[in-house]
């Protein structure tokens, strides 16, 4: 029991209620709160007021950040929880745990929270309260990269759930697995999953918000497969449904949005997505990320392009989604910067293209050849035609040789003379050849 509760009780009655609200802190409205919820009254009224003032007392705590006040809340209430309705109960430990998640830097307290409230409920039959923290509990395994416990959770909660035929469950823990097989890079079983969710989801009326969930993880294997438009529509439909619910997911579905539009060489329209009405209200940080990763893709320069990941950094490479592309990305501006440079020549060296582009010689004649054979342009790597040069350059010597060696005394001399000369030639010629 917290330190905050005072041994005597308030009356649990709109009056009490009042008085918190008026109190000169905060500090001040959770005692006389705690002191309210300790009225032993069973009465309807009573308990209705209860309820208010447990809703009143999470905000103060949450505003507060008082995490661990939050955890022994759920402990102190149990006795109330006998009392009231099951639906009730599951109401006000749901949004109990959700008040936690608000609070930054509590992710081990809200797994063990979660952990021990699956015990609870366990133990008290709570079966409709049960599968939904044990739900939550797998989706925060997920955040802290625990996939092994989270799969195993995953797995035995699906088979339940799916006797039960809670579908409205059953969608957030078929997406919940999609997104776990996503992180292991099991492709094929997160697009199953997906598809699992889809059609439960198909059978029901799902929130705008679950929709959008749907949406943007449908978008996100899209991407992965290479599909970036139709990844893009699916990005949009997500966008569209957090923008209305103003939801944060809203901004991590434009930024989507703005990188499939740059992976499919549309990079000239990031600028008019990002002015238009919706997404003018999400500009920040994540957008102007985009907007320079757009720019450095437009002028198909790489130097920018590193300029970008360094300075959007946490937007861009700690991004898990956002990462995942950049490698394919950076190959594609390799590639547009290299036909850039050579576009001009006829015959160029490829020590005076790496020097240009300000990379080792033979990673840029590796690249070369590998966009030879993928067709992005035709060329060929002349080596044999160096050959030529010095085959060339031997019969000139030869033919030398039989004009002047009448003036040399001693043939040795003029054939080290030659050898030097020759060795030269070989280092000329790749340069002008």
């Amino acid at each position: 029991m917290s330190s905050s509760i005072e041994s005597s009780y308030l009356p649990a009655t709109t009056e009490s209620l009042a008085k918190a609200q008026e109190a000169k802190d905060a500090s001040e409205s959770i005692s006389i709160l705690y002191r309210v919820i300790q009225d032993p009254s069973s009465s309807a009224d009573a308990l209705r007021t209860k309820e208010v003032a447990i809703t009143n007392l999470t905000n103060y705590l949450t505003k507060e950040n008082r995490a661990e006040e939050l955890r022994n809340l759920l402990t102190q209430l149990r006795p109330f929880f006998a009392v009231i309705p099951k639906a009730k109960t599951a109401k006000i430990v749901r949004g109990i745990i959700d008040a936690v998640a608000k609070i930054p830097g509590t992710s081990d307290l809200q797994i063990s929270l979660c952990k021990e409230m699956v015990d609870w409920t366990r133990a008290e039959k709570r079966t409709f309260l049960r599968q939904r923290v044990e739900a939550r509990l797998a989706a925060l395994l997920l955040e802290n990269q625990e996939y092994t416990e989270a799969l195993t959770l995953l797995t035995s909660l699906i088979k339940e759930v799916r006797r039960l035929d809670d579908k409205l469950l059953l969608v957030d823990i078929d997406l919940l697995e999609s997104k776990l097989h996503f992180s292991l890079r099991n492709l094929p079983k997160a697009k199953a999953s997906l598809t699992a969710a889809r059609t439960a989801a198909n059978a029901i009326y799902v929130p705008p918000a679950q929709q959008g969930t749907i949406d943007l993880q449908s978008g996100i294997l899209h991407a992965e497969e290479k599909d970036y438009k139709t990844a893009y529509s699916y990005f949009f439909e997500a966008f569209e449904a957090f923008s209305a619910l103003e939801d944060p997911k809203a901004i991590f579905s434009l930024k989507y949005m703005l990188l499939c539009k740059i992976m499919v060489n549309q990079a000239d329209d990031v600028t008019g997505i990002i002015s238009s009405k919706a997404g003018l209200k999400y500009l920040g940080p994540d957008v102007d990320a985009m907007k320079a990763v757009a720019d450095a893709y437009s002028k198909r320069s790489l130097k920018y392009f590193e300029t970008a990941l360094r300075d959007y950094k946490s937007q861009l490479e700690e991004d898990p989604i956002v990462h995942r592309h950049l490698s394919s990305l950076y190959d594609t501006l390799l590639e547009q910067n290299l036909c850039r440079l050579i576009e001009p020549y006829s015959k160029v060296e490829i020590v005076h293209i790496a020097e240009m582009i300000e990379l080792p010689v033979d990673h840029v004649e590796k690249k070369l050849s590998q966009m030879i054979l993928d067709k992005k342009f035709a060329g060929t790597l002349d080596e044999v035609g160096q050959d030529h040069g010095l085959r060339a350059a031997s019969r000139v010597l030869v033919y030398m040789f039989a004009l002047i060696s009448p003036c040399f005394s001693s043939v040795g001399v003029f054939r080290h003379l030659a050898h030097n000369i020759g060795i030269s030639l070989c280092m000329l010629v790749p340069r002008f050849s």
